[in-house]
């Protein structure tokens, strides 16, 4: 499975914005997915995990109601919706794991995007 994140850029706090994970491969449809962020000299930390399916979503105390992740299976795309705050500044990155479930730690996915950088200012 090959990952691409897209979508993040420089915003103000309190805007929307979301990020895209496109996915390439016949198991994306089957694996849970997530997404990481890390901000700059700081750990990769856990953000958001979705099921194979949608029905069963995860999320850090820090982003839970304000970020919602979902995924269309037939365009092999996971998504995260952001209501931002200057602490999300971040690369976020996506990730799939060869496993239908949900993990929370980094070690539990196989597959990473690249990254994509969000910057919010206050």
């Amino acid at each position: 499975v090959q990952l691409q994140a897209s979508g993040g850029g420089l915003v103000q706090a309190g805007d929307s914005l979301t990020l895209s994970c496109a996915a390439s491969g016949r198991t994306f449809s089957s694996s849970t997915m997530g997404w990481f962020r890390q901000a700059p000299g700081k750990e990769r930390e856990f953000v958001s995990a979705i099921s194979w399916n949608g029905d069963v979503t995860y999320y850090a105390d820090s982003v839970k109601g304000r970020f919602t992740v979902s995924r269309d299976n037939a365009k092999n795309t996971v998504y995260l919706q952001m209501s931002v705050k200057p602490e999300d500044t971040a690369v976020y990155y996506c990730a799939g794991a060869a496993s239908r479930l949900l993990f929370r730690s980094a070690t539990n996915y196989a597959y990473w995007g690249q990254g994509t950088l969000v910057t919010v200012s206050s």
